[in-house]
């Protein structure tokens, strides 16, 4: 069985937890945390990173730091995993779903303005699939309405847009480093605070609300609760795993552009005869290879395709259920037509992608893509 996705491991990984438990200091920002925050702020030239206990606890952080308040409005995709909704949602904001673009399938940037309302407070991008969406066109929009930007970032470290890293264009950027993305650490994320006046705050945020960070740089001789937070400090155990990850950045990287481009080469034949769209991306975005999709013609086609993969050992899959079309989002926020995301939504397949993927894996995987279809790869 071809699996859709496996966890990277390296040499380092159980050497580096072996020596967190050796310093005596396996709790939150220990050194392997600090190493970790070290390395991307220099990678992607971001003003200050932080390490979370998940992708979805670096959003629910941005959601306190923006003071989010029942009433307020976020502007985001309908078509992304739960979490980038659930962050706002907690703090009481109404969802406002915006379409999709068709050729990236990220928020269509031309349909925001009309969603934008005197209680509109935020914007929320999702670079879907490590492609970017058009930040030049969002920022602008912000900055023209007075709103905040956070960039969903889950699927795209390491991804570009104009040659800036994603995740550091917004006020604020999101990562995961949830088991089934790029760089791993099991379970957690980061915050990339790119507004210099949201620094501090992060870190009282950060540490339960709490100016404990302050106290032990020697800021201040005791440490009290002054602010609302909770615990999004990750165990050094789970850094020390992703530092570990990090040492091999590049190499990680460029393995997952190799397999995609390897797939996209070798279906466009089936892409030329109208048989399924490979992925759409523009020249001046560079990405990361995070995911690999296929639209196919129907729901119908996608469905039999998955089960037939499945069956054949290779382990497909589809994603999102559009959040707007849940009976939850329907009670809290009503109705929202939303066709591009719709259609293209039950039309989407993703194919396997990990850093171990070998080339004959991959062309097993396209073999049986074409056998579905009547033809020889």
């Amino acid at each position: 069985m071809i699996s859709f996705n496996k966890q990277n491991i390296f040499e380092n990984e159980f050497n580096y937890i072996k020596d967190a438990y050796e310093s005596n200091k396996v709790s939150g920002d220990g050194k392997y945390t600090k190493l970790c925050n070290k390395f991307m702020e220099e990678r992607f030239h971001a003003n200050k990173v932080m390490l979370t206990t998940s992708g979805t606890h670096s959003i629910e952080m941005a959601a306190l730091l923006l003071d989010i308040k029942p009433g307020d409005e976020v502007i985001l995709p309908s078509f992304t995993f739960v979490s980038t909704a659930n962050a706002f949602a907690l703090r009481g904001a109404k969802l406002v779903f915006c379409d999709i673009r068709e050729d990236n399938l990220n928020i269509d940037e031309k349909k925001i303005e009309s969603l934008i309302t005197e209680k509109t407070k935020v914007i929320a991008p999702v670079h879907y699939a490590g492609v970017a969406c058009e930040m030049d066109t969002i920022m602008e929009l912000a900055n023209k309405y007075n709103l905040y930007v956070v960039e969903d970032a889950a699927h795209a470290i390491g991804a570009k847009y104009k040659g800036k890293y994603l995740g550091t264009i917004g006020h604020i950027g999101c990562f995961s480093f949830h088991e089934t993305k790029n760089y791993s650490m099991g379970e957690g994320g980061a915050i990339l605070i790119n507004d210099e006046k949201f620094v501090e705050e992060a870190e009282i945020v950060r540490e339960k609300g709490t100016n404990r960070s302050k106290f032990f740089r020697g800021q201040v001789d005791k440490y009290t609760w002054v602010s609302i937070g909770s615990s999004y400090l990750p165990s050094d155990i789970n850094a020390a795993i992703l530092y570990s990850q990090f040492e091999h950045f590049d190499e990680i990287n460029e393995k997952r552009i190799h397999i995609f481009k390897r797939y996209y080469e070798g279906l466009k034949a089936l892409e030329d005869k109208g048989l399924l769209r490979l992925p759409i991306i523009d020249k001046d975005y560079e990405i990361n290879g995070h995911l690999f999709y296929i639209l196919l013609k129907d729901a119908d086609t996608r469905d039999r395709l998955l089960k037939y993969m499945n069956n054949n050992g290779v382990n497909c899959t589809f994603h999102y259920i559009p959040l707007h079309t849940s009976d939850l989002s329907k009670e809290l926020y009503g109705e929202f037509k939303l066709p591009i995301t719709e259609d293209l939504s039950y039309r989407l397949m993703r194919l396997p992608i990990y850093y171990t993927l070998a080339d004959e894996d991959i062309d097993y995987v396209l073999a049986k893509l074409y056998e579905f279809f009547g033809l020889n790869f």
